[in-house]
């Protein structure tokens, strides 16, 4: 559900970056998303099983949403705030290896909505995850079974939603009420959202690239929203809405994000010609993908950290209200137990740092799974939450600390994961159990580790800042 603060602006807003796999430079695809909301959120890391006896009825927490759910139900990973474990599953991969994304927030435009309201009790963000992951096999089926539901109970607000597998990476932005239209990330490209719904051309004829409810074409000429005799169609000009608002909040990201992946793509950032698909100018993997979600215009007058200037207009991707960033990782050519993985940094992403978790995992450590709005010594998020805190107090002088010891603790597991995986893939097949059994220990050493780090970054930023506090009051004298 949408939240508003006191400017304003709506709370539960994201950035999304999908990645294809010529451009990632081994091969894989890439889907990743920043859940910016709310720093009080704690984060539950949880892990379900398959089952043939699921829930038969889903019942919204946070909403009066609800509908039936088919008993068998396929087992998934899911980053829930921590007082609803079974709705705003928000990232993770089910146990066939189909992964899913939920959700970018965005918005239809007034005309559309005239005609097509959002429906009070119908779908909303929460509820986006948890009724369609564990019950798709593939990323096609995905947006077709989220397509289906958009339909029959009508969307309650705007949001976009990815789906990716082996195979294909899909990314559905729904419109108004009851119509949706979703676009195949092409190889070759990228593709940048924030907050806006991106999306220009579509194709009827062409379904290896889209799908889209079939009313989708008539509603927009019935209700003069769209003149085929005049113009091509246009999804984001006859279904989103486009302001001044979305030129600082919206465009900024997009060109910044854009510029940093093709810098020889000169754009206007007042003017909303941002390519919907991208080539960059060098490939973009997992560790250029962590560096774009810690993306603040670093360095420029629009940098609101460096300036310490809490009221920039321009808004970065990564914001201290992130609750989380995640970045569904797929190579085909690997076991899907370790060639799907979510690499999750809790909270904001600047200062925060990047954990892999493998789908082949049964559980998390005790500490990814527990914690509420209120800050402890025992949650994983409120740790890594109480260094990213400490260091914004004096960004300048401390983020250093933090970012370069995070780097390294990267580095580190990039390099510990190549050396796991060749050792899980020489007895994955004939001992299946014992490679398991090692999968779940490797994975809960790594997790482990960043929380002792945390910790000690925790009382690094504490020293720091006791011996400042003394410089300014020690009132030193005879």
């Amino acid at each position: 559900m949408k939240h508003i603060d006191g400017t304003g602006h709506n709370l539960s807003e994201c950035t999304t970056i999908v990645v294809g796999e010529d451009v990632t430079g081994d091969g894989s695809r890439i889907f990743g998303r920043s859940e910016d909301f709310d720093a009080m959120r704690c984060k539950n890391w949880l892990v379900f099983r398959d089952t043939d006896n699921g829930p038969e009825e889903f019942v919204a927490d946070d909403s009066r949403f609800r509908c039936p759910l088919p008993k068998k139900a396929l087992g998934y990973t899911a980053l829930p705030d921590y007082q609803y474990h079974h709705e705003w599953g928000s990232a993770g991969f089910n146990s066939v290896g189909v992964g899913e994304s939920s959700t970018e927030t965005i918005f239809s435009s007034p005309e559309a909505l005239k005609y097509d309201p959002y429906v009070e009790d119908g779908l909303a963000e929460n509820c986006t995850y948890n009724i369609v992951l564990p019950y798709i096999h593939t990323a096609r089926e995905g947006v077709e079974r989220l397509g289906a539901l958009i339909e029959k109970y009508g969307s309650a607000e705007g949001f976009g939603i990815g789906f990716i597998d082996d195979k294909e990476t899909w990314y559905l932005e729904n419109a108004c009420g009851h119509h949706w239209l979703a676009c195949r990330i092409p190889k070759d490209k990228y593709f940048v959202t924030g907050n806006q719904s991106r999306f220009r051309e579509y194709d009827p004829n062409d379904v290896d690239n889209f799908m889209a409810d079939e009313d989708l074409l008539p509603f927009a000429k019935r209700h003069k929203l769209w003149d085929p005799e005049k113009e091509e169609f246009d999804f984001h000009k006859v279904y989103s809405k486009d302001d001044v608002d979305d030129t600082t909040y919206n465009y900024t990201r997009v060109w910044g994000l854009q510029k940093l992946f093709t810098p020889s793509m000169q754009q206007d950032v007042a003017k909303n010609t941002f390519p919907v698909f991208a080539k960059p100018d060098k490939n973009i993997g997992i560790k250029e993908l962590r560096e774009a979600f810690r993306f603040h215009y670093d360095g420029t007058d629009h940098d609101p950290y460096l300036h310490n200037n809490g009221k920039e207009p321009w808004r970065p991707v990564s914001i201290f209200r992130t609750t989380q960033t995640h970045l569904l990782q797929v190579r085909p050519w690997l076991p899907k137990e370790i060639g799907c993985i979510t690499y999750v940094a809790n909270g904001m992403a600047d200062l925060g740092v990047f954990l892999p978790i493998y789908q082949g995992i049964k559980k998390f450590p005790k500490a990814y799974m527990v914690g509420d709005a209120k800050c402890d010594d025992v949650s994983a998020y409120w740790r890594f939450r109480k260094v990213m805190t400490l260091a914004m107090t004096n960004y300048n002088a401390y983020a250093p600390i933090v970012k370069e010891t995070y780097a390294r603790l990267e580095e580190e597991n990039d390099q510990r994961q190549k050396e796991f995986e060749d050792r899980y893939l020489k007895i994955y097949k004939e001992r299946p159990m014992e490679a398991t059994d090692m999968l779940q220990e490797f994975n809960e050493s790594l997790l482990n580790k960043a929380l002792e780090v945390a910790d000690q970054l925790v009382n690094e930023l504490f020293t720091r800042m006791t011996g400042d506090i003394m410089k300014e009051y020690l009132f030193h004298g005879a």
